[in-house]
């Protein structure tokens, strides 16, 4: 008797998961960053003298520790600005660490029918039907207000002159006590000069959140406190109630900062 062989299963496509799509690329781009480093013989003291950047978060990167770095958005910036301390390509470096699941993009594509389309005949018919329908409901309706109006002439008699009551004197409006002035909205506004993640948070909603380029020019309204979350401080001007514009910070520092209605900044 032949003997059947197991025929082998087909192995399903391991799908890792954003967090380790993103570890994994971060362990590449830290490697190829510390040995451009030691290529150049460059310490961390001086990579954290040029960009800013602490060296616990400059260690983190190079050896792919995910756990020791704030966000994503920021680590991206870390990236950018380290690379090109080392005269490598920054953006293109950055860019390569994932924010968003790839899956995201995959979406499916619509397709759209055409609509019914209807003869000419079938339009004029419809047309002349409407303004038959039309002409017969604003007829009736002026009609009845006819009736109803010759009704109640005929059924009240007329007044007495004596009974006319005079028409009163309009009373004099009362003065409108003082109210308290309104604080002034907060009122924010941006400049982006290098690119760099934002997050604009309104008493309490989030208003925006994103990755600007050079020459991006936003404004935001608060009544009561705005919040502004900014990746790159020394790319962004920022006005705050007309007031002259004003860098955050230094180029690849990450800044936070809170405007309220009274005129003062956290």
């Amino acid at each position: 008797m032949k003997q059947w062989k197991q025929q082998p299963q087909p192995q399903e496509p391991i799908i890792q998961t954003l967090e380790q799509q993103r570890a994994e690329k971060l362990g590449q781009i830290g490697a190829a960053l510390r040995r451009r480093r030691e290529d150049k013989q460059i310490s961390l003291e001086q990579i954290e003298s040029t960009t800013r950047i602490r060296q616990s978060f400059l260690r983190a990167i190079e050896a792919g520790n995910i756990d020791k770095l704030p966000e994503p958005v920021y680590i991206r910036g870390f990236i950018k600005q380290y690379a090109e301390a080392l005269d490598l390509d920054g953006t293109e470096l950055a860019n390569s660490f994932p924010l968003e699941d790839y899956r995201q993009s995959l979406k499916p594509v619509g397709v759209s029918l055409p609509p019914a389309q209807l003869q000419t005949s079938h339009l004029y018919a419809i047309y002349i039907l409407l303004i038959i329908g039309a002409v017969s409901i604003l007829s009736q309706t002026l009609s009845n207000s006819d009736f109803q109006i010759g009704q109640n002439t005929q059924s009240q008699p007329p007044l007495p002159v004596a009974n006319v009551a005079k028409p009163k004197a309009p009373a004099k409006a009362k003065p409108v006590a003082n109210l308290k002035k309104q604080t002034k909205p907060v009122e924010v506004g941006i400049t982006v000069k290098d690119k760099s993640w934002i997050r604009v948070t309104a008493d309490g909603k989030k208003e925006f959140e994103g990755e600007l380029s050079p020459g991006t020019q936003r404004k935001w309204v608060a009544n009561e406190q705005l919040k502004l979350e900014v990746g790159n401080a020394g790319g962004v001007l920022v006005t705050y109630n007309q007031e002259e514009a004003k860098l955050l910070g230094q180029l690849g520092q990450v800044q936070r900062v809170t405007f309220k209605a009274n005129n003062t900044k956290l």
